[in-house]
């Protein structure tokens, strides 16, 4: 399976771009394929990019695979987050993590149209591959790539 290719739908609900993408064939990742993710999962607020840890948007498409809906498009809640973000979100009570994965651009928080969060959270912690936050009253996941663990 040296040219299976990796492809990640998604939709931003704070900027409402979306990006279709195969970023990934077989083993090789396509560089300018993966610019474009950075580029798409910028911090909204600033317009900073960030070089995303590639194993996120592995983590992300097995995501989807282990759901049996590897073509749906996914919601970006979040992606990268400069510490001024962080900031701004903590200072406002978001329940945001002083050394959050989103500053590493290791971390998305996400929904998927049409899967309940719960069924979400599930299937990402079955993977082991990171840490896994439930928001249930927000109807998001969070995913990332960091020590493994979920709250």
């Amino acid at each position: 399976m040296e040219s299976t290719p990796y492809r990640l739908r998604l939709y931003h609900l704070h900027t409402g771009e979306r990006l279709d993408v195969v970023y990934r064939v077989g083993n090789r990742y396509l560089p300018d394929r993966i610019a474009q993710l950075d580029h798409f999962l910028r911090d909204h607020r600033t317009g900073d990019i960030k070089d995303y840890d590639i194993k996120e948007f592995d983590l992300l498409h097995d995501l989807l695979a282990k759901l049996g809906r590897p073509d749906i498009e996914i919601d970006i809640v979040c992606g990268y987050r400069t510490p001024w973000s962080n900031s701004y979100l903590r200072e406002r009570g978001h329940g945001v993590a002083l050394h959050s994965q989103h500053m590493e651009a290791k971390a998305i928080d996400i929904r998927i149209p049409g899967v309940s969060t719960a069924t979400v959270r599930d299937a990402a912690l079955s993977l082991q591959r990171g840490g896994v936050g439930y928001y249930a009253q927000s109807n998001f996941v969070h995913v990332d790539v960091g020590p493994v663990r979920h709250w």
